[in-house]
C-alpha cells in the first residue's frame, strides 16, 4: 500500500501575521475521504551560541500560549518561506543577544509538529562570538542568560528545559562536538 494522501479540496480558514490555517479534504490510501487541518508557517531557526569556555547564551521570554516564561536558545521565524535559513539565524542571533559568530555550523532541521503544522526549524551552532548591540523587535521582550553547556544538557535530561527546538539543538550540538572531538564529524 502506498502511504500517500491526495488533496481533493483545500479551504483557507484563517490568515494571520505568523500562520495560515487551512482545512483540506484528502483521499486516503484506501480511497476513503478524510479532513486535515494544516497550520502553514514560514519556518524558523534556532541558534546555540557558545563561547570557547563552554558558556552558552539562552533567552527567557514570556510565551503567551503557555502563560509563563520559557527559557530557550535564541530563535525566530523566517521572514518568508523563501528567506535563506542561514540568513535568518544570523539575524536572530544579532537581534536577540547582539552576537556575530566567526564559525556557524548547520546542525540540521526538525519538523516542529508534523501532525498539523508545516513548520520546519533549522538549527545552528555559533562559535567565535563577537558582541555588539542587541536589536530586539518592538514587540519582543526577553532576558539574556548564560550557563555552562554541560549544565544545559543536564537540564534537558531532567526535563527542566522543555522547548523542543532548544532540546533538539542542544542534543545535536552535543553529538556534533563529540564527533568533532573524535575526528568523525
Amino acid at each position: 500500500m502506498e502511504l500517500y494522501e491526495e488533496t481533493v479540496d483545500s479551504q483557507v480558514l484563517f490568515e494571520g501575521k505568523i500562520v495560515r490555517l487551512r482545512k483540506d479534504t484528502v483521499r486516503l490510501p484506501n480511497g476513503a475521504l478524510a479532513s486535515r487541518e494544516v497550520v502553514e508557517h514560514p519556518g524558523g531557526v534556532c541558534v546555540l551560541p557558545m563561547e570557547e569556555d563552554g558558556t552558552v547564551y539562552t533567552v527567557r521570554q514570556f510565551r503567551y500560549p503557555f502563560g509563563r516564561v520559557v527559557e530557550e536558545l535564541p530563535a525566530g521565524k523566517l521572514d518568508s518561506p523563501s528567506e535563506p535559513h542561514r540568513d535568518a539565524a544570523l539575524r536572530e542571533l544579532r537581534e536577540e543577544i547582539g552576537a556575530q559568530p566567526e564559525e556557524f555550523i548547520y546542525l540540521g532541521c526538525l519538523l516542529a509538529s508534523p501532525g498539523f503544522s508545516g513548520e520546519v526549524l533549522h538549527m545552528y551552532l555559533a562559535r567565535g562570538l563577537k558582541f555588539g548591540e542587541q536589536h530586539l523587535d518592538a514587540d519582543e521582550f526577553l532576558e539574556v542568560r548564560h550557563a555552562d553547556f554541560e549544565t544545559l544538557v543536564q537540564r534537558v535530561m531532567t526535563g527542566e528545559l522543555t522547548d523542543a527546538k532548544t532540546v533538539a539543538c542542544i542534543l545535536k550540538a552535543k553529538e556534533y562536538m563529540s564527533r568533532e572531538a573524535g575526528g568523525t564529524k
